[in-house]
């Protein structure tokens, strides 16, 4: 169970929530885990096994607060909300900042400003724990040039353009943060990915990415219509938005710790006819048991000042980006490393 931004997140299994008096009763069993008064909590989130009162989820709709089921592993499931919950007033406000170029490439710049920081701390950690390496310092020092370039885009196509250009220069020394597996990455490649690294890259930015979907409908957002990345029927442009917050900082630093480990080895791998590289199945369930392990870890958010599992980052982010969009916030606050 976790409180942040007015938000309850229950993400221990069995639970139980009613209402006593004005007050919101989380129970597991017997055992009274948390009670908090009805009038502080704006949202509800609820994974996997947790059960909800017909009176509680009656009180949540006539008082507008949101109350949302997801799976265990944090797939949207549906969202419970009030006949006045404000949503669609903030769909239409992100609508119309989409249709804004200007409004648009505010929260674009912040967002890919953040991904290319996040990538420069990926490479400046690799220096610090394991030495000198001229490359990941050169690396870096055109990230860091790359980020002042972002922050400044005149226009969406200038900032693609930076974006593009640092990415490239991340991935051309990428090669040197895999150690000793066996596993060479020659650069990105995404469809299809024709080497294990690439393969494990692009199977955990999509698992990531269903995240970012599920934390957007979840405060109300449509996650189909982003700032960044621009309408197309079928893509979920604001996920994939959201989804540059964590390229790096969640998803590149997770690869590489499976590979560096010896979690994920060569023979995990096979190649198909068309040249493509996949996981055998028994290996992607060992990603899968790992990736939802490192999601119950525990970091400080930057901006909340609060130990948060990474597993609700995306959540904690698509609450941000609502608050903004709603006017409640003056600027949308990215998740930077630290």
């Amino acid at each position: 169970m976790r409180r942040l931004l007015n938000t309850l997140y229950i993400t221990k299994q069995e639970s139980y929530l009613h209402k006593e008096r004005e007050t919101i009763v989380i129970k597991q069993g017997s055992e009274k885990l948390g009670q908090f008064p009805a009038l502080t909590v704006g949202n509800i989130f609820c994974f996997g096994q947790v059960s909800v009162s017909p009176f509680l989820m009656g009180y949540c709709a006539e008082q507008n607060m949101g109350l949302s089921f997801y799976t265990e592993y944090g797939r949207f499931l549906a969202r419970v909300v009030g006949k006045q919950s404000g949503n669609v007033l903030l769909r239409r406000e992100q609508y119309r900042r989409a249709d804004n170029e200007q409004q648009s490439l505010q929260i674009a710049r912040l967002m890919i400003a953040a991904k290319i920081s996040n990538s420069r701390s990926v490479l400046l950690r690799e220096v610090r724990n394991h030495g000198e390496n001229d490359a990941l310092a050169a690396a870096a020092k055109h990230l860091s040039a790359s980020k002042r370039n972002s922050e400044h885009a005149g226009s969406l196509a200038e900032l693609m353009g930076v974006e593009g250009d640092a990415a490239a220069r991340y991935f051309s020394v990428f090669n040197d943060l895999v150690r000793g597996s066996g596993m060479a990455f020659g650069g990105r490649i995404r469809r299809p990915p024709t080497d294990p690294v690439n393969a494990l890259l692009s199977f955990v930015y999509s698992l990531i990415t269903q995240e970012c979907m599920s934390a957007l409908m979840g405060v109300g957002l449509d996650p189909y219509v982003g700032f960044l990345h621009r309408d197309r029927p079928g893509r979920a442009s604001l996920a994939l938005d959201l989804l540059e917050e964590f390229r790096a900082a969640w998803a590149d630093r997770f690869v590489l710790t499976l590979v560096n480990r010896r979690q994920i080895q060569l023979s995990d791998f096979v190649i198909e006819a068309s040249g493509a590289v996949r996981l055998t199945d028994d290996a992607r369930k060992t990603l899968l048991v790992a990736y939802q392990e490192r999601k119950q870890v525990e970091i400080l958010h930057p901006y909340l000042q609060e130990q948060v599992p990474i597993g609700l980052l995306p959540h904690c982010q698509a609450m941000l980006l609502a608050r903004h969009i709603r006017g409640d916030m003056q600027m949308y606050t990215p998740y930077v490393l630290k």
